[in-house]
């Protein structure tokens, strides 16, 4: 891995021009593409049929009931639950805790799959249920409780998130403003509250692209790192700065390579390297690299000085069901 950190540092220039703090995802206004990215985070694809049969559908497996209201309103309501950290955490926050502390690493895949998952890996089978009972059931199982230890943190600015290439990157084949996918590759700890978990995905995107040419004209990429999901689920500004430069440039001397020509240029954060004249830049995927956090940024995060012989219980989560504005129709489950 040190290798593959040595050629970024030789071989690549990054370039920032992201700025701002953590913002939440951008949630979609029109109600259908709303109701698509909570089916397409929940079931895998967004769902076919009428409206209102596919906003029961997802009332009735994340709670069991049916909301009263617009049907904007009942949508609002979905997106919040499962997105948004407010007086309690988003089922995506966790969901990626407890299958951090099974896998220490988190994934993308669809809360129906990963609850599934988990329960096998956790309990030996699967569970029926609302998506809220099984998580909670899945909380005690693997937390020794049913509330997650969540915990708000300032992740102070310059924290250094270690990454890895998910998109290939090469010149010959990108174009200005083409997405670049990156993952986290190491967990990042505030003490001892974990705030960004390995598997987490990010996106940048490509600001320049320069051919390589004859008589040593070097290729070289630029590209912005903007903002890398927490594990809540914010997405935080990050970008390459002095200290991610230097962590790369400690790892490349680790490594044995020769610094001979390498400079660091400019305000904004441009690495170059010490280029095999002509020669194009071709990084595979899993190339490894450094970011860092632009500003103090506050995320919520999982402490994790939890008994270590609580996990793996398998007791059954039994709370009171509450909640004014709800039919309570559909399930009885208590969550």
């Amino acid at each position: 891995m040190q290798q593959k950190i040595c050629a970024l540092v030789l071989t690549f220039v990054l370039a920032l021009t992201s700025f701002g703090t953590a913002l939440a995802a951008e949630p979609p206004n029109a109600v259908q593409s709303k109701l698509a990215l909570i089916e397409q985070d929940t079931y895998g694809q967004e769902q076919t049929g009428a409206l209102i049969d596919r906003i029961n559908r997802l009332e009735r497996d994340y709670d069991g009931k049916h909301r009263s209201g617009s049907l904007m309103a009942r949508i609002d309501a979905i997106y919040d639950e499962v997105y948004t950290n407010s007086t309690t955490p988003s089922v995506l926050m966790n969901l990626n805790a407890i299958e951090w502390n099974i896998n220490h690493e988190t994934s993308l895949r669809p809360v129906q799959e990963r609850v599934s998952e988990m329960e096998v890996a956790l309990l030996g089978k699967t569970s029926e249920g609302t998506f809220q009972k099984r998580i909670s059931t899945l909380s005690e199982a693997s937390f020794g409780t049913k509330e997650i230890p969540v915990t708000p943190v300032s992740v102070p600015v310059n924290t250094l998130v270690k990454v890895a290439l998910v998109t290939p990157v090469n010149a010959k084949n990108l174009k200005v403003g083409d997405t670049i996918e990156y993952q986290v590759a190491d967990d990042v700890f505030v003490g001892d509250t974990l705030v960004f978990t390995k598997g987490s995905r990010g996106e940048g995107t490509v600001t320049k692209v320069k051919q390589a040419k004859n008589f040593g004209r070097n290729a070289a990429v630029d590209i912005d790192f903007k903002n890398t999901k927490a594990l809540d689920g914010t997405y935080v500004t990050t970008y390459i700065g002095e200290e991610a430069k230097k962590e790369m440039q400690h790892l490349a001397m680790a490594a044995g390579a020769s610094l001979a020509g390498i400079a660091v240029l400019g305000p904004l954060g441009v690495v170059a390297g010490a280029f095999v004249h002509g020669k194009n830049i071709d990084l595979p995927a899993g190339t490894e690299l450094y970011i860092q956090t632009q500003s103090d940024t506050t995320v919520y995060g999982v402490q994790t000085t939890y008994d270590s012989a609580a996990p793996f219980q398998s007791a059954a989560a039994q709370t009171t069901a509450g909640g004014d504005g709800y039919d309570n129709s559909v399930y009885d489950d208590e969550v």
